[in-house]
């Protein structure tokens, strides 16, 4: 069994593993009951419901310290995922982001946001902004409104206020950054949700993340009529076979089936570009005159929101210049940080229990700071780890400038380097086949898994159907800092395809493994099991309908070249002397993204008939040459 910092009870954990709080409270060890005793002899619970500006009551559980010999700040978590347990008899293991603060002391404070779970009101996914004054409401005026009554009716509290939430809970921290409360001095949106059609959770440039926004809205997104503490039920595939259970499908449409009752799955297949829906629900726009400070965290290896966590710090720089805004990307999993020590991802080894030196070194000072007057911590602008070679980094700006960009060529012979190719022709070609779907993983899972983001790739690159680039052993350490952007040359015998691209980090043959450990599988009693090992260090999918524009998609003309060029998400990776630099490129990444019918079209409203093989060619040569640009960062430049 876990330990009880592993399996805080937070909203978060409750929506990353789609658990019903009921029956993660039949679970507690009796590890977790004592816990929870401890935070009853320390704090005072209280529920109840703080009225909005237009009537609205909000479901919110306070937490006060039992010594009343100071003044205390709030610290905040608005969430649509409960703010189990119920009951002011009833208490949590633990309180706040990490056992420092509930040790520390804050007035922590959980509601259950607009229309979900005991909450009144209409619950709107990803709800759009609007103005911040009069009778109109939106997260940032019911984060406002909170502030304002707990100010007043909280007693003990010292004036200041901080937010800080994982995922979901990360979005209304985010939103909450903008309600303009003179009292919220700090907050901290962690992997938060920004786009859900450009690059969080649900789609990439488009195209649909299959298994984890249909695992996902099934439970989550049926109705709630009336305020309720129960959790809906997850859907009972009847296997552990995702990629079978989606083939046999047959589309994306046909979800539908299931989704009768979720009616954001439907309007999420009614709008299948990047229309006023989607726009409405882009955050970034509104990421302007921010007046708190501000810690921005996400993991290099969060399949969910990395987009988000990078957008979220990129845009208040470029939008709030003169705001206290810090960013914190370490080798993590979706909410790694809290709920695991980020020492490790699969078998690829980060060398250190990074979480614990994240809380104690950067989240709890930096709150700490705001709220508490204490001792200002040594922050950087950007506190990044640097995978590879296992070691945490400071910068004044992310990415940073010293990165020079360099241009990595597809070359003909499954060649890759820095040189641009000088034939006049050059040019792969495979057979796509959404029957016959390139899989994302070389294992059986119903859903997205975490461990997906490093995973070795030597399965998909042995298919005829998925190209392979790679460069000679390096003769030295190559690190690269930011977004790889690939420009490809294409063409296809349809009218669309999607195209992978993968970046990917070879191990030598005689790569010495660390002692690492996986859960005493037969992989970790291999001599030798990270020999050769292919490990993902980015992968991303441009639909290629999307290729020019979001808003209005294209379709190809066959066989004519095109141009198709795209942002990938960050890294910052060394690639160690006698590695290689890999490049991979498929058309299919199943069931993780939905398939394409590589004709063009409405994808959601494709029949089983509309699927077809189509032949995709990557030209290379002087005319066409199809690259990654990356940014090369040296130390000592």
């Amino acid at each position: 069994m876990p330990s009880p910092r592993l399996l805080r009870v937070s909203a978060f954990v409750l929506a990353a593993l789609l658990v019903p709080p009921s029956a993660l409270q039949a679970q507690l060890s009796p590890a977790m009951e004592k816990a929870a005793s401890v935070v009853r002899s320390r704090y005072t619970k209280r529920e109840v419901l703080i009225p909005m500006r237009d009537g609205v009551k909000l479901f919110t559980a306070i937490y006060t310290p039992k010594d009343t010999s100071k003044a205390y700040p709030f610290l905040m978590n608005r969430t649509p995922y409960s703010v189990w347990p119920y009951g002011e008899d009833a208490y949590p293991p633990e309180l706040g982001p990490s056992a420092r603060f509930q040790e520390d002391g804050f007035i922590f404070v959980f509601q259950d946001v607009r229309g979900r779970m005991m909450s009144e009101g209409e619950f709107v996914n990803m709800r759009p902004q609007r103005a911040v004054s009069g009778a109109a409401i939106d997260e940032s005026t019911d984060t406002y409104d909170t502030l304002e009554w707990l100010l007043k009716h909280v007693p003990g509290n010292n004036g200041r206020a901080g937010q800080w939430g994982i995922s979901y809970p990360g979005f209304y921290s985010a939103v909450g950054m903008l309600s303009g409360h003179p009292a919220l001095k700090a907050v901290s949106p962690q992997a938060p949700i920004v786009d859900w059609f450009q690059g969080d959770d649900f789609h990439r440039n488009g195209a649909l993340w299959l298994p984890h926004a249909f695992n996902f809205m099934t439970s989550f997104g049926q109705p709630r009529p009336k305020p309720t503490k129960a959790w809906p039920p997850s859907l009972d595939h009847g296997t552990s076979d995702g990629y079978e259970w989606f083939m046999r499908l047959g589309s994306t449409g046909a979800t539908r089936q299931y989704t009768q009752n979720v009616p954001f799955w439907n309007e999420m297949l009614d709008h299948p570009d990047y229309d006023a829906f989607w726009q409405a629900r882009n955050l970034r726009p509104q990421i302007k005159n921010v007046k708190p400070a501000v810690l921005t965290v996400g993991g290099w290896f969060d399949a969910e929101n990395l987009f988000g966590a990078l957008q979220v710090h990129q845009t208040a720089n470029r939008q709030s210049p003169t705001s206290d805004n810090r960013l914190v990307m370490g080798p993590w999993f979706h909410g790694g940080w809290e709920r695991s020590k980020g020492d490790h991802l699969g078998p690829v080894q980060f060398g250190a229990n990074t979480s614990e030196w994240f809380q104690a070194e950067v989240l709890f000072p930096f709150f700490a700071h705001h709220l508490k007057d204490a001792k200002a911590p040594d922050l950087a602008k950007a506190t990044v780890f640097e995978t590879g070679a296992n070691r945490w980094r400071r910068f004044d700006a992310w990415p940073p400038p010293q990165a020079k960009e360099k241009q990595l060529y597809l070359q003909a012979g499954g060649k890759l380097g820095f040189q641009a190719p000088t034939a006049q022709a050059g040019s792969d070609a495979f057979i796509s086949d959404p029957a016959r779907a390139v899989p994302f993983i070389e294992n059986v899972a119903i859903g997205m898994t975490r461990e997906y983001m490093t995973a070795d790739q030597r399965f998909a690159g042995r298919r005829p159907d998925v190209l392979v680039y790679q460069t000679e052993p390096l003769a030295e350490d190559l690190t690269i800092a930011g977004p790889p952007r690939p420009e490809l040359f294409v063409a296809t015998t349809g009218t669309d395809a999607d195209w992978v691209v993968k970046l990917v980090d070879v191990y030598p043959d005689d790569f010495k493994n660390p002692d690492f450990k996986t859960g005493g599988s037969p992989w970790d009693r291999q001599p030798n099991p990270m020999g050769g090992y292919q490990q993902l260090v980015r992968g991303e999918v441009m639909r290629g309908k999307f290729r020019d524009s979001l808003e209005k998609p294209s379709p190809f003309t066959p066989g004519q070249p095109a141009r198709v060029a795209w942002s990938m998400n960050d890294i910052f990776h060394t690639f160690k002397k006698g590695h290689r630099i890999m490049v991979q490129i498929q058309s299919t990444w199943f069931p993780l993204m939905d398939r394409n019918p590589q004709t063009f079209m409405n994808i959601n409203q494709a029949k089983p008939e509309d699927y077809h093989k189509a032949t995709h060619t990557i030209f290379h040569d002087a005319e066409r040459p199809s690259h990654l640009t990356v940014g090369v960062w040296a130390e000592k430049p």
